[in-house]
C-alpha cells in the first residue's frame, strides 16, 4: 500500500473530514447484513481504524462497538493490497494471543477488504468474521466482498468534508460557466433560432438569430412573453403543447405562425427537447425555431392541384360510365356485359374516392385509410333489412392509392359472383372476411356460407382473371380457391409492403 504508512500523525485531521460522530450510517448496516449473508459468516463489520482504536460504524452479529487498535485485525487488512485472509486465527503466530481470539467473539476465521480514500489513503476495512476455521472465501464471495467496501468508500465520500471539495465545486462552476459561453456562442453562429428555458419552462436565453428574425428588443420575450409572437389564432395551440411537455417531459413540436421582424406572421416549426440530470430530473429546455413558411404554402398549393385532379378523375369515371349506359341503351345485345363493366368503373371510381377524396364525405372520413373501410364501401349495395351480410373480423391495415385500385376490383368481382352463383344469391346465405398479419404478409380468407352448392367453372372467365392479375400482377401476392361443399373459400396472401407506402416502411 504506497500511501498506506507514515500518516498515522495525520489520521485524526483525515477521519474528522467524514463526520463520523454525526451517525446515520443505515446504508452501512445493510452493506454488513448483506456480506454476512454473503459470505455465510455470523459477523460483518464496517470498522475504522483510528490512532487508539478501531470503531464500528455498522455492524452484524457484534454488540460492541469499537475495540483498542492493539488487538485489531482490520488494523492488518487495511495495509494489505487486497482481501486479507486468516484462515485460523489460533496457529497464526500474529493473533493466537489476541484477546477477541482468546475470547468473545472467539474469531477463528477473518476476511477484510480494505477501505481506501480517493488517494488510496487506508481507513480501515470491511470484514467478516466466523468463530470456526476456514480454508478461504470463494472467488464469488471475495468478489463480492470487495464490490461491498468500494461501495462503503461511496457512501463515507459523500459526507467528506474538505477543501478538495470546495475546490472541486468551484473548478464544476468554472466549467458550466465556460459551457455556458461556449453554447451561447455556438447558438449564436447557427442559422436557426434557438432558445432555452429553466426547468419549469420560464424562457430565459435566445439568441442573436431570434432577435435578428423577429426584430423585437433583447430580453422582451423573457418569461412567457414568447407567445405574444405568435399568431392569434396558433396561441393557445402553442401553449397546450408546451404545457403537456413541461407536464410529461416530452418533446415538443409544433408548427405556428411567428410574426417577422416585417410584421408578417410566417409558418415555423418550434421544437425542444429536455436536458435531464443523472437522475433523470429535467435540469433545462433547449429549442430552435425554424422557418417552414414556403414549405407550408407549396404544400398548401399542392393539396389544391391535388383536390383539383381528384374531382376532375372522379368526373372522368361518371362520364365513362354514363357513355357506357348510353351504349347499352342503343345496343340492347351488349347490356348485360355493359352492366358489368359499369359496374367495375364504378368500383375503380369508390376506390378513387375513398383514398382521394374530394367531398365532406363525412362517412368515408371516419374509415378513410383502413382496408376495412374500402370493403364496406364496395359491399353497402348487399346489405338487407338486416343489415350487412358480410362480416369481417381481425386487423384492419392501411391502404393507399397503390393497392385501392386493385382491391376494389377484386372484392368488387368476389361480391358480384357471389351474387350471382354463391352465397349472396339467397337470402340467407353469408360471407365472412377474416384478416391477419403472418410475418411480412397480409392474409385474407373470403369464406362463404349458407349459399348453392357451387362448382368449379369449367373454363376460367374474364372476371376470374382480373382477380388474378390484381392480385399476382399488381399486390405482388397469390390465390388459391377452395370449392367446399358449404361454399366457396378463397385465401389471399399480399405483402404487407403492398398495401401502403407506411406499411412498406415498417415492414
Amino acid at each position: 500500500m504506497a500511501n498506506g504508512c507514515g500518516l498515522d500523525t495525520d489520521r485524526a485531521a483525515l477521519l474528522a473530514r467524514y463526520d463520523l460522530d454525526a451517525g446515520g450510517f443505515s446504508a452501512l448496516d445493510q452493506i454488513t447484513e448483506f456480506a454476512s449473508a454473503l459470505c455465510d459468516a455470523p459477523i460483518a463489520l464496517v470498522s475504522i481504524v483510528e490512532d487508539e482504536r478501531q470503531r464500528f460504524l455498522a455492524r452484524t452479529g457484534l454488540d460492541a462497538e469499537e475495540t483498542p487498535r492493539d488487538v485489531s485485525f482490520c488494523a492488518h487488512a487495511m495495509m494489505d493490497s487486497a482481501i486479507f485472509v486468516v484462515s485460523d486465527a489460533t496457529s497464526d503466530p500474529r493473533f493466537r494471543d489476541n484477546a477477541l481470539v482468546l475470547g468473545p467473539p472467539h474469531i477463528r476465521f477473518y476476511a477484510g477488504a480494505p477501505l481506501l480514500d480517493r488517494e488510496g489513503v487506508p481507513l480501515g476495512a470491511l470484514c467478516v468474521i466466523d468463530e470456526r476455521p476456514r480454508d478461504d472465501l470463494t472467488p464469488l464471495q471475495r468478489q463480492g466482498l470487495a464490490l461491498l467496501a468500494r461501495h462503503v468508500m461511496v457512501v463515507l465520500e459523500g459526507r467528506r468534508r474538505d477543501q478538495d471539495v470546495i475546490a472541486q465545486q468551484i473548478r464544476d462552476a468554472e466549467a458550466l460557466a465556460q459551457s455556458d459561453r461556449l453554447f451561447r456562442t455556438l447558438a449564436d453562429t447557427m442559422p436557426q433560432m434557438v432558445w432555452s428555458t429553466l426547468a419549469d419552462g420560464y424562457h430565459d436565453y435566445y439568441n442573436a438569430r431570434w432577435y435578428e428574425y423577429t426584430g423585437v428588443p433583447e430580453g422582451s420575450t423573457d418569461g412567457d412573453d414568447w407567445a405574444g409572437m405568435f399568431h392569434a389564432d396558433d396561441r393557445e395551440k402553442a401553449w397546450e403543447c408546451w404545457r403537456r411537455s413541461l407536464a410529461t417531459g416530452e418533446p415538443y413540436d409544433v408548427e405556428y405562425r411567428l410574426r417577422h421582424r416585417s410584421g408578417e406572421y410566417r409558418w415555423t416549426l418550434g421544437r425542444a427537447l429536455p436536458i435531464r440530470d443523472g437522475e433523470g430530473r429535467i435540469t433545462r429546455w433547449i429549442g430552435t425555431c425554424t422557418e417552414i413558411h414556403e414549405q407550408k404554402l407549396m404544400l398548401e398549393e399542392r393539396e389544391v392541384i391535388a383536390h383539383e385532379l381528384s374531382h376532375r378523375i372522379k368526373n372522368i369515371f361518371s362520364v365513362i360510365s354514363g357513355l357506357i349506359g348510353l351504349s347499352a341503351r342503343a345496343h340492347p345485345q351488349i347490356r348485360d356485359v355493359a352492366d358489368d363493366l359499369r359496374d367495375r368503373i364504378m368500383a375503380l371510381g369508390r376506390a378513387h374516392d375513398f383514398v382521394r377524396p374530394h367531398g365532406d364525405d363525412a362517412s368515408v372520413e371516419g374509415q378513410r385509410g383502413g382496408l376495412r373501410g374500402i370493403l364496406e364501401q364496395i359491399f353497402a349495395p348487399y346489405s338487407d333489412e338486416k343489415g350487412s351480410r358480410i362480416a369481417f373480423s381481425g386487423e384492419n391495415p392501411a391502404i393507399d392509392d397503390r393497392s385501392a385500385t386493385p382491391l376494389a376490383l377484386l372484392f368488387h368481382e368476389l361480391a358480384t359472383n357471389a351474387a350471382k352463383y354463391g352465397a349472396l344469391s339467397v337470402p340467407g346465405g353469408r360471407i365472412h372476411i377474416a384478416v391477419e398479419r403472418t410475418g411480412g404478409d397480409i392474409r385474407i380468407t373470403w369464406r362463404e356460407e349458407g349459399g348453392p352448392v357451387v362448382t368449379p367453372a369449367s373454363h376460367e372467365g374474364f372476371g376470374s382473371r382480373l382477380m388474378q392479375l390484381s392480385v399476382e400482377r399488381q399486390l405482388g401476392g397469390e390465390m388459391v380457391r377452395e370449392w367446399r361443399p358449404e361454399g366457396l373459400e378463397i385465401s389471399l396472401r399480399v405483402p404487407f409492403r403492398s398495401m401502403s407506402r407506411t406499411a412498406a416502411g415498417t415492414a
